[in-house]
């Protein structure tokens, strides 16, 4: 992956990409450190206390990160395996006058016959497809919530308790205390208790317009629904409820802001729009036709408008620079796929940031310098946002649940281990 890929990916916060830097490449290993700093005055208490915090990040980054995909992938599989392609958009089913189902069955029946051959099949059995996919999105959101809120936390304190139990301390505690050995064990005990979850209602409706981010936020606020009410003690309880709540707002809603917060003052105070994605900013392609004033985009911002444009200029520079950053889907580079839904909200967004940004370019004094400017700025907003974004989750965070815990508890210890260790 390119450089300008890279930043293009961590800057696009309705991907994985930023979650990914900052929880596995940031977040988790501070968070260990200042875990041990935090209970370091009483060394039995931190060592259980760092080996839950490796096992409790590491293992939920694990299934926060990978669970939805791996669950996705193995419905998708399922799904062909009975003649359909998954990969249909569900959004097609709604009652949308610009894309829907039958508009895109009748307008690409020449273009794209095979693509339109998937869209036949799932019409006439749509109920079938539709369970499929809630059950697929059922599966995708509640399996990796079970695992990371309730059954992750269980095994963590019964390894703590067992490991407390035969009171067992060594110099460097670590390596007997991940044995692997335990957490069969464990795991023979638990898997004799079963837990029976179910799910009712019809979610088709809702479900079925969640990315994978925002499936992953879902999945996050049944994780700290787990992590409360498997909390060993009300004080942990607490405790988990002040972390959980900031994780969730840092980790979605703070990124977002940010990046316009940015964005913004890029614009106010160097007279840049750096709205545009990496991606395009170091197209040469696409900044000549700017400079030469020859790129074509559609006659109006209007959805209907842009994807007739789109359509009837499939090889065009627009269409393409749409297609580079993921907000068109085409087939061979021919026309755009019917399968696939085109978020007419984000596109319009780009053609507007397009116009703005190009009006601003011939209103510099000098283009070549407005071009390299914006490109050295959109990078580094968009790794201030991940340093910012990282240091709000590694850093102020637990500072704050610090603060809250000894208020609280008035003890600055872990307060399920503190009582584990005096049972």
């Amino acid at each position: 992956m390119s450089i300008t890929k890279l930043i293009s990916a961590i800057g696009n916060n309705n991907s994985i990409y930023p979650l990914l830097i900052r929880d596995c490449g940031i977040e988790n290993p501070v968070k260990v450190a200042m875990t041990y700093k935090q209970n370091k005055s009483d060394k039995y208490i931190a060592q259980n206390a760092v080996r839950e915090r490796i096992i409790d990040e590491y293992a939920t980054s694990a299934i926060w990160l990978g669970g939805i995909p791996l669950v996705n992938k193995i419905f998708d599989n399922f799904i062909r395996k009975l003649g359909f392609n998954p990969n249909v958009s569900t959004k097609l089913f709604n009652n949308d006058n610009i894309q829907n189902i039958d508009k895109n069955i009748e307008l690409f029946k020449d273009k794209a016959p095979l693509a339109v051959n998937d869209l036949l099949k799932i019409k006439n059995n749509l109920k079938t497809y539709k369970q499929l996919q809630i059950i697929k999105l059922l599966a995708s959101v509640a399996i990796p919530t079970v695992f990371m809120g309730f059954i992750l936390p269980k095994l963590n304190f019964s390894l703590t308790k067992k490991v407390m139990k035969n009171n067992k301390k060594q110099a460097n505690p670590y390596v007997k205390y991940l044995n692997f050995d335990e957490f069969d064990e464990i795991l023979r005990e638990k898997n004799s208790k079963r837990n029976k979850v179910s799910f009712s209602g019809n979610l088709f409706n809702n479900l079925t317009r969640l990315s994978t981010v925002e499936k992953m936020a879902i999945t996050d606020l049944g994780l700290s629904v787990g992590r409360v009410t498997t909390a060993r003690n009300k004080n942990e309880k607490i405790d988990n409820a002040v972390k959980m709540t900031g994780m969730m707002y840092l980790n979605y809603a703070a990124p977002k802001q940010l990046s316009k917060g940015l964005n913004f003052l890029s614009k106010k105070l160097f007279k840049l729009n750096v709205n545009l994605d990496p991606i395009i900013l170091n197209d040469s392609d696409f900044i000549n036709a700017i400079k030469t004033k020859t790129f074509e985009m559609p006659k109006s911002d209007k959805a209907s408008d842009i994807l007739k444009f789109i359509d009837t200029n499939p090889n065009s520079l627009y269409t393409k620079t749409a297609q580079k950053t993921n907000l068109v889907k085409l087939i061979d580079g021919k026309c755009r796929d019917p399968r696939a839904f085109v978020n007419t909200d984000e596109i319009i967004t780009l053609n507007k940031n397009i116009s703005d940004f190009s009006k601003m370019a011939f209103e510099s004094q000098n283009f070549d310098k407005f071009i390299k400017k914006a490109r050295r700025v959109k990078n580094i907003n968009v790794m201030a946002n991940i340093i910012i974004s990282s240091a709000l989750l590694a850093f102020f965070l637990p500072k704050v649940q610090y603060f809250f815990r000894k208020l609280i508890t008035k003890n600055k210890l872990e307060p399920g281990l503190v009582d584990a260790k005096n049972k």
